[in-house]
């Protein structure tokens, strides 16, 4: 591991019990969490950011994706919602959580979605035109910008003129880069430091400005006196998985950034109860599906950068569709072939482009709280959301068939590799149970939703907890509904919004 900035402090710099104190305890370091301690350390406040993930520098990164998987990705990116399908979804546990290994897509929260939030959730202050000076805030920081036309693939460059030749809308993608290279790297952290994720964007100027870091260590609850919210308690992950010494950090604001899962289960963990008893529900996650296509020329999808392009000519519906690269191992792992077939079919790898679909959802799932404090999640998959799964692929599958695709292996167990367009008008009359649905995603929102009527949120409308003084909430959970585009943007210009908010008026806070 590269050297650690300065008043970043990791498992071995903890090596007995410590007690802390400062203004504000931010639990995670994700896009909510880098972007409130930047902006408090920024105003002055003395701020610390606990990470249960450990800390990488952009050298640390390698296209090793079994062994970046293993050291950044929650449960080694193998957690699950259960149902019917169940949903593999994606965390990362690392310093600058999964602003590290997301794609870097940053789009503004669509207007008519906060229109929405305006109107079912009575949140005030949040039009387009009130959140304006926060997207430009963000899109500043985290250098909101298009594609260098070098830095894309043949594998997208492919999809564009599939679409082009269809009459499909297609747009280039906004990505939170500096001059990407193109490295398709970003799911196992940026080589280059090109992503501007959080490690390199938010977190260094939380620091410059006195903010404190310690990364391995897991907040076991919040410290609450009386009603009022003063700190949090936990311990250091040792490098083998074991516990380590304790730590307890006082605070005079406790902000939880750890995501839609574990924002619930922490509050949970610590006997928090807001009255309207939606904590841990109304979790939504974007169902996500992948096609696997293999070409007669070779594409080398690996060589240039991850999803250059949407396709939102169906966004309306409630999908879209854009190329994504993944690593051997994982298409290896995620296909039925085995033996001899599966040795086959990869060897085909530079023939492949792997095209995928994101719906918004229509049905949302619920957390549960397992002994020992553990959240699982559960998400039944809802009728016209698979409906919508079977449709897209369709469609991209005709428009990879369109594109010179001769095999494509669609996301249905029991259902026969594609060959043909002929084929792909069968799937609609075959009968796709969603249970052999193969459904994944990386965007989970709404486990802890805001909004101005306390019997039907856990948050206010700047995300402070309902019945709960000095406690706040900065990530995805804080959604009332799902976004319908990559989630990070709005949960960056939403906690800029909120935190804001605090600093209009700090003693109503008491900081």
């Amino acid at each position: 591991m590269s050297n650690v900035p300065h008043n970043v402090f990791t498992r071995d710099c903890l090596r007995s019990d410590t007690t802390l104190d400062c203004d504000v305890v931010i639990v995670g370091s994700g896009a909510g969490g880098a972007t409130a301690a930047a902006e408090l350390a920024e105003a002055g406040y003395d701020v610390i950011v606990i990470e249960e993930g450990s800390y990488f520098s952009t050298a640390d990164f390698n296209a090793n994706a079994t062994d970046m998987v293993r050291k950044m990705y929650r449960g080694g990116g193998a957690t699950m919602a259960l149902g019917s399908p169940a949903v593999l979804y994606q965390e990362g546990s690392v310093v600058g959580g999964s602003t590290v290994i997301n794609g870097g897509m940053s789009w503004r929260t669509p207007e008519q979605i906060l229109d929405r939030w305006g109107r079912e959730a009575s949140i005030d202050h949040i039009t387009p035109a009130d959140m304006e000076p926060y997207f430009e805030r963000v899109e500043r920081r985290i250098n909101v910008r298009y594609q260098d036309p070098d830095s894309i693939g043949r594998d997208n460059a492919m999809l564009k003129e599939g679409a082009d030749k269809k009459g499909w809308k297609i747009i280039p993608n906004l990505r939170n880069q500096l001059h990407c290279t193109g490295s398709n790297n970003c799911a196992f952290g940026c080589p280059t430091g090109a992503k501007q994720s959080a490690l390199v964007s938010y977190l260094p100027r939380a620091l410059h400005f006195g903010a404190r870091i310690y990364s391995d260590v897991r907040v076991a609850k919040i410290i609450k006196n009386g009603n009022r919210a003063v700190g949090v308690k936990g311990h250091v992950t040792l490098a083998n998985g074991a516990r380590g010494p304790a730590i307890e950090v006082r605070a005079k604001l406790v902000i939880s950034s750890c995501g839609s899962v574990h924002t619930p289960a922490l509050l949970h963990r610590s006997g928090i109860r807001p009255s309207s008893g939606l904590l841990g529900q109304n979790l939504s996650l974007h169902p996500n599906a992948k096609l696997v296509a293999i070409f007669d020329e070779p594409i080398r999808g690996w060589e240039g950068v991850h999803q250059a392009y949407q396709i939102r000519e169906f966004h309306d519906q409630g999908f879209l569709f854009a190329g994504v690269n993944v690593p051997p191992s994982i298409i290896a792992m995620n296909t039925p072939q085995y033996g001899q077939d599966l040795g086959e079919l990869m060897s085909q790898y530079d023939h492949m482009i792997i095209a995928g679909l994101m719906v918004e959802d229509t049905t949302v799932g619920h957390l549960k709280m397992l002994p020992g404090g553990h959240p699982q999640a559960f998400y039944q998959l809802g009728d016209l959301d698979a409906e919508r799964i079977i449709r897209g692929t369709a469609l991209l599958a005709e428009l990879l068939f369109e594109m010179g695709a001769t095999r494509i292996l669609p996301p249905f167990a029991g259902v026969a590799d594609l060959h043909s367009v002929d084929d792909v008008r069968n799937l609609y009359r075959q009968k796709i149970p969603k249970s052999a649905m193969e459904v994944l995603t990386v965007h989970l929102m709404g486990s802890a939703c805001m909004g101005a009527d306390a019997s039907r949120s856990v948050t206010d409308m700047y995300g402070m907890v309902h019945d709960t003084q000095g406690l706040m909430v900065a990530d995805a959970s804080l959604f009332p509904t799902p976004v319908g585009v990559n989630p990070m943007e709005t949960i960056q210009a939403l906690t800029t919004r909120n935190i804001h908010h605090v600093l209009q008026s700090p003693r109503s806070y008491q900081l």
